[in-house]
């Protein structure tokens, strides 16, 4: 179970909405994902397609929980207004008084990598706003501990670039992140969130010890995101459980498994 600022979840999964090639495809994905929190982008979301139809009618509310997010933001002012924004939308979809969103404010167009100064200003104002914020960023763990203190709900250090596919290119620093962000706080949430680009890159994340991955394009661009979606779903779960196995320490010469006095090591 994890828990999110005011909302609860059993999927540690979650999964974002954009670049599907239909919405019965995304419909389909977003169910064999097994995912319970979803995340539409405000500002990003056209309101009706050529046929007339809208991404919110393909979307069960009773079942997901939708999490707005601020994609596409360049500065504090454009993030916060976007965040309102996104409130306002899930009030007149009968929520009212969800207050919570993820927090994108981006630095330039080529690297989409959040700006530390922009994103800390829009986190300072929304959480003085009532909102609950996830905020991404870098993996940097000193920009990671200002957000935490700043009243980031959670902070979702990147894995790698904004859909680059690379996986989680810096470990160790994710290892640091964590360490600064639950030291006296076990339970703070931290949330591996971009450039994921297979399964495997999920389950290296979850073995690292967050507490859940956040993901869209990995899945949306695959040759079969249903069989993607399907992936991820166990990639998550195979790695949170390895996690909690706890794994035998890397040695630099090999031990046999099967020793003839009959010790384990």
């Amino acid at each position: 179970m994890l828990k999110i600022g005011s909302h609860t979840f059993n999927s540690r999964l979650f999964v974002g909405t954009g670049k599907y090639i239909s919405y019965e495809t995304m419909q389909q994905a977003l169910d064999i994902s097994g995912s319970e929190c979803i995340t539409v982008a405000v500002r990003r979301e056209r309101l009706f397609d050529a046929q007339g139809r809208r991404l919110l009618d393909f979307i069960d509310t009773k079942r997901y929980t939708i999490l707005p997010n601020t994609a596409g933001c360049f500065s504090a002012d454009e993030a916060i207004r976007v965040a309102r924004l996104g409130r306002e939308i899930l009030d007149q979809m009968g929520n009212p008084g969800t207050n919570w969103v993820k927090l994108e404010c981006l630095g330039d167009t080529k690297t989409l990598l959040p700006d530390p100064i922009e994103t800390l200003t829009a986190t300072e104002t929304l959480v003085k706003d009532g909102f609950e914020v996830l905020v991404y960023t870098t993996d940097d763990p000193l920009v990671a501990r200002r957000l935490k203190n700043c009243g980031a709900t959670a902070v979702m250090p990147a894995g790698s670039p904004i859909g680059s596919g690379q996986g989680i290119l810096n470990p160790n620093a994710i290892r640091i992140c964590m360490e600064y962000l639950k030291e006296n706080d076990p339970d703070y949430p931290v949330i591996v969130d971009a450039g994921v680009g297979a399964a495997s890159d999920v389950s290296a994340a979850m073995e690292l010890g967050v507490d859940g991955v956040l993901l869209n394009t990995a899945i949306a661009g695959a040759k079969d995101p249903i069989i993607m979606a399907q992936a991820m779903k166990l990639a998550c779960e195979a790695g949170r459980l390895s996690f909690l196995a706890g794994r035998i320490p890397k040695k630099l010469y090999a031990a046999a498994s099967s020793p003839l006095d009959g010790r384990v090591t």
